[in-house]
Parts: C-alpha cells; sequence; structure tokens
C-alpha cells in the first residue's frame, strides 16, 4: 500500500473536493482519499504508483503537484470517507436558493456584479448536483452529464460576458448600491454556510478556521461584489459593477471548464 501526498493549489472550496472525487472515482487502486481543503493538500492510499492518479488529477487544471510517495504501514480512514448525502443535499438546496435570489435582485438591481454571482452560485449547484444524481450511474451516462453541465454553464457565461460589453459601451442607470451590498452578504453567509456544515462533518472540532472561510473564492467573490457597490456609491459611476461582473464571469467560465474536464477521460 502506499500514500501519495499531492498539492492542489486551486481546492479552496468543498465544490472543487466534490470534482476530485468524481474524477477519481471508479479507480481500481485506490483505496482511500483524504481531503484536507484548508491546506489544500490530498493523501491518497493506493495501489501501484501514483503516475495515473496525477495525470488525472492535472486533467482539472488545479495546478496540482505531488509532494511525496511513501510506503504506507496502515491504510488511515479519513473521520468522514465521504460527505454524507444528506449534507450535500443541505449544500446544494443552500447554492440553489441563492442562484435564485441573486439573479432576481441582480435583476431588480440592475446589477451585472450580482448577475454574476448568482451564476456562480448555479456553478456549486450543478457540482453538487453530479455529485449527488450520478451515484451509482455507469461512466458514460456521468460524462454526459457533465458535459451537458459544462457547456450549459459556459454559454451563460459568455452571455454574461457579452451582456456587460454592451453596458459598457451603453451605460444605463447605476445599480441599486443597497440591494447589492445586502445581498452579497446573504450570500456570503450562505457560503460560510456551506463551507461550515461540510467542514464539520469531517472534524470533531466545532470551530472551523477562518482562513478557510475567507480564501475561498466563492466568499472572495462575495467581498469584491460588496467592494463594487460601494465605489459605486463613491464614484456614482457603473464601472465598478460592471468590471466585478466581467470578472466573476470569467470566473464562472472557468468553472464550466473544469466540469466539461470529468466528461474527457
Amino acid at each position: 500500500m502506499n500514500k501519495s501526498s499531492f498539492y492542489i493549489e486551486k481546492m479552496d472550496c468543498p465544490s472543487e473536493e466534490q470534482i476530485i472525487r468524481m474524477k477519481l472515482e471508479g479507480f481500481p487502486t485506490i483505496k482511500s482519499l483524504n481531503f484536507d481543503i484548508p491546506n489544500r493538500k490530498l493523501v491518497v492510499y493506493h495501489e501501484d504508483d501514483a503516475i495515473d492518479i496525477h495525470q488525472q488529477l492535472d486533467s482539472l487544471h488545479f495546478n496540482t503537484s505531488l509532494i511525496e510517495t511513501t510506503v504506507a504501514e496502515e491504510l488511515v480512514l479519513p473521520l468522514a470517507q465521504e460527505v454524507d448525502k444528506k449534507l450535500l443535499w443541505i449544500v446544494l438546496l443552500i447554492n440553489f436558493a441563492l442562484f435564485l435570489i441573486e439573479i432576481i435582485a441582480g435583476l431588480i438591481a440592475d446589477s451585472m456584479g450580482l448577475l454574476a454571482d448568482s451564476l456562480d452560485m448555479l456553478a456549486d449547484s450543478l457540482v453538487y448536483s453530479l455529485a449527488l444524481f450520478a451515484i451509482g450511474k455507469s461512466i458514460i451516462f456521468k460524462k454526459n452529464i457533465a458535459k451537458t453541465s459544462g457547456y450549459l454553464q459556459l454559454l451563460l457565461a459568455i452571455w454574461g460576458f457579452v451582456e456587460v460589453i454592451k453596458r459598457f459601451y451603453g451605460l444605463e442607470n447605476l445599480p441599486h448600491v443597497h440591494t447589492m451590498i445586502l445581498i452579497s452578504l446573504l450570500a456570503l453567509l450562505g457560503n460560510a454556510a456551506c463551507l461550515y456544515v461540510l467542514q464539520k462533518s469531517r472534524s470533531k472540532e466545532a470551530h472551523m478556521q477562518a482562513s478557510m472561510i475567507f480564501t475561498s473564492n466563492d466568499v472572495v467573490v462575495n467581498i469584491g461584489v460588496i467592494l463594487a457597490a460601494l465605489m459605486v456609491y463613491f464614484t456614482q459611476s457603473p464601472y465598478p459593477d460592471l468590471i466585478i461582473g466581467a470578472i466573476v464571469f470569467i470566473i464562472v467560465a472557468r468553472g464550466a471548464f473544469r466540469i466539461l474536464n470529468l466528461s474527457k477521460a
């Protein structure tokens, strides 16, 4: 039995964990996966060498590097080998509810930042949906679902980016600052709750590292929208909202490619 430790730079929230689990699912040589999201580390207990595992992780473009491979004296299982399906349902419902709230608020407040963040919430919802609904299905079925979800997300991201460009050349009313801040704070709390729920499932400690929350891309996006709203207020310009919207749509597009990578061999 071998023990390989990987540093995965872009694994900063539970949705990346689910993508990695789905990518490595069915690997006959893998006996256990132990995720340490705060430190962006994955420990794999496996037979044979780690070359194929490393190649699969590299295909996700998460900037993965192999730290070391050693002989494991015993198989050490994580506290929660698999995230409980009930918990996945909870985070899925939280993300999807926030997607609906943000997209409606974004349309009402005329904010591209909120609209973009709503699609980021939808992206996470798609990942959790894949993790839940693809359980027990064939490899071909999972790849087809991943491909469909990825292309849908990519099309939405492209639409959003085109809309941002249109608004740059045809500036309309200022977005509603108070709505942007209020909804973004709600989304931030929702993301923090998801992180807490999933981290608590694999840790005996009642607290969660603050660094895990504030280094999560989802939370960084929420804070970015809040800062953009403040800049709109002080400058009386819609540009900060459009800029944060463009940035988040790019993040959503990158997420789409991550899902599409699941459909590849």
